[in-house]
């Protein structure tokens, strides 16, 4: 009863899934405004879930702490992301959904959320140090994953598509395991960031501000953080609210994708926006905790978060879904347009500029956001 207290927001998902349920072929007989309704509430309760488990996720990763914890966050990101990706790919949806999503989402994740973070925090922190090691690692294993995945299929000839699909699988996991590899063995000092202890100095004012000793007000926080870590619940709890909040999210992203494809039909919208929602939906969690993050000048989780979000979009998303293409033997374009591949040059040659000397600012935060309206002003041209 005490978890379903604490996990009352995910009624709400849980009840627009039944009603939907009911309701799928009734509202789909009403037109496309209503199906783009219906579906635009599925969004929102997909959001709901999804926070949920980021929360969770987040439960886990302050628990066993850097690097390991924003992997735990991004590995929860992208889960939901293919889950969402591969439920839509088995209707009537654009063969270019998962290059358009694959690259919304490194546009939102490197652009809009290290963006926006770095501006806001730079406009409140001035100069906000990181471990400039990270960005690099991130920067060049991103650029090489979406090279050998969404550039160079453009010049592999349709016939021999199935064994190049098989070569990006290997190549995809092998990178995957190298990096996983360096972010929780010897090299996981790249992803980490040792900030001023100013938890310590505050104690110390507090102990004689109220005549207590340092060691006493350190014993009282501890005691403090304690109960409040037994509040969150355990840490089965967490997985175990993970597990059903991914599946709830996939039975309401199945329901959404027949519902987006009937409203958006004959529209004329571009296949783009559907891309966005999906890779918007997977990254809502991390922008509030990549926000919260640089706000209190802790850069660090911020470029995990960001950056980690975007390579793992690519390598883990790229072999699970060639492999469902290579088992059902449908392949999907994933060779990205002329302006994708321009757009990403530009957001990874910034980034390379921007993480290259350990501290970010706003003026390279408004950079990266610049690029970000630039991307939505293509997508909403269709481009």
């Amino acid at each position: 009863m005490t978890v379903l207290s604490r996990e009352k927001t995910l009624l709400l998902p849980i009840v627009i899934a039944v009603a939907v349920f009911f309701l799928e072929h009734a509202v789909m007989e009403a037109g496309s405004i209503a199906s783009l309704a219906a579906a635009a509430v599925l969004v929102g309760a997909i959001l709901v879930a999804s926070i949920r488990v980021a929360h969770h996720a987040e439960t886990l990763a302050q628990r066993v702490g850097d690097p390991y914890g924003t992997m735990i966050l991004t590995l929860s990101a992208v889960a939901v992301e293919v889950l969402i990706l591969a439920i839509m790919m088995q209707g009537e949806s654009s063969p270019t959904l998962v290059r358009d999503t694959i690259y919304s989402a490194v546009m939102l994740d490197i652009n809009g959320i290290l963006g926006l973070a770095a501006l806001l925090g730079g406009l409140k922190h001035g100069e906000q140090p990181y471990n400039d090691d990270s960005g690099k690692t991130y920067g060049v294993m991103i650029l090489t994953a979406m090279g050998i995945s969404m550039i160079v299929p453009e010049f592999v000839p349709h016939a021999k598509w199935s064994y190049y699909s098989a070569f990006t699988i290997f190549a995809m996991l092998a990178l995957y395991a190298l990096f996983l590899r360096m972010q929780v063995g010897r090299h996981s000092y790249f992803f980490s960031y040792s900030y001023p202890r100013r938890v310590a100095t505050r104690a110390s004012k507090t102990a004689a501000a109220h005549g207590k000793a340092p060691g006493d007000v350190a014993a009282e926080s501890h005691e403090a953080e304690e109960e409040h870590s037994d509040e969150k619940g355990s840490i089965s709890t967490s997985i175990g609210v993970i597990l059903f909040g991914v599946v709830l999210i996939g039975i309401l992203a199945e329901f959404m994708s027949a519902l987006m494809t009937e409203g958006l039909h004959d529209t004329g919208a571009p296949p783009m926006m559907m891309a966005i929602v999906v890779a918007a939906i997977s990254a809502a969690p991390e922008i509030m905790t990549a926000l919260k993050a640089a706000l209190r000048n802790r850069m660090q989780a911020t470029v995990n978060i960001a950056m980690g979000a975007s390579l793992s979009t690519v390598i883990l998303t790229v072999p699970v879904m060639e492999a469902i293409a290579l088992y059902t033997g449908q392949p999907f374009t994933m060779a990205m347009t002329p302006v994708q591949t321009v757009m990403i040059f530009v957001t990874l040659i910034a980034a390379a500029i921007n993480l290259n000397d350990g501290e970010t600012n706003a003026i390279e935060g408004m950079t990266h956001f610049i690029l970000f309206a630039t991307f939505i002003m293509l997508s909403a041209l269709g481009l």
